[in-house]
């Protein structure tokens, strides 16, 4: 009986340990849902704001091709052509404009030049993320979340494993077999959760 004392006691304090590593894993991991929330969020915010940029640029491409057809037929006055002439060119750089803020909005500003910055956000300029970043940190943390619920879950198994070696008394045998059982899984679990908080670094 010494031995099952002994078997006893291990599983209880493994029992302790996992339990409170499971607390830990299980707040971490809420920590990344919310991140992939607000990475979610912020990619479907900015992928709205490329998608306006878009269609503004077309708005005064069509616009400029229009003015372009208008000019080329040679029926307006001087006066009136060099104005169009004027609007022409405004509309141009509009265009530009236009593509040059879709493609920060896209890239985000650390990935372009500082004197390719056109786009402010709250009035301050190149602090935009970038929509290709967003996606990129949401299917990261995303791939994170799911290897620390696999983790969750290998750490929740292992606390069933103890919980039955401390139901089973009597037979000594029984109770080592789920002891390492307990130790395997708790084991898989922690290797599988800090895989998964490695990834998001």
């Amino acid at each position: 009986m010494p031995n099952n004392r002994k078997i006893e006691e291990r599983g209880g304090v493994l029992i302790i340990f996992f339990v409170a590593l499971l607390a830990i894993m299980k707040v971490i991991n809420s920590s990344f849902e919310k991140q992939i929330i607000d990475a979610s969020n912020n990619e479907v915010s900015y992928s709205d704001w490329y998608n306006a940029k878009s269609i503004k640029q077309i708005m005064k491409e069509s616009e400029r091709d229009y003015l372009s057809a208008l000019l080329s037929t040679s029926l307006l006055s001087q006066e009136k052509s060099s104005d169009l002439r004027m609007k022409v060119e405004d509309t141009k750089a509009l265009i530009f404009k236009y593509e040059a803020e879709k493609t920060e909005i896209l890239m985000g500003s650390a990935n372009i030049p500082p004197s390719a910055w056109v786009q402010d956000l709250d009035g301050e300029m190149g602090k935009i993320i970038g929509l290709r970043e967003w996606r990129e940190t949401s299917k990261q943390l995303t791939e994170t979340v799911a290897k620390i619920d696999l983790g969750i879950l290998f750490l929740q198994i292992s606390v069933v494993f103890g919980v039955i070696c401390l139901i089973i008394q009597e037979n000594q045998k029984l109770q080592q077999t789920f002891t390492w059982l307990m130790i395997g899984s708790g084991t898989i679990g922690i290797l599988l959760s800090l895989y998964g908080y490695a990834l998001s670094l």
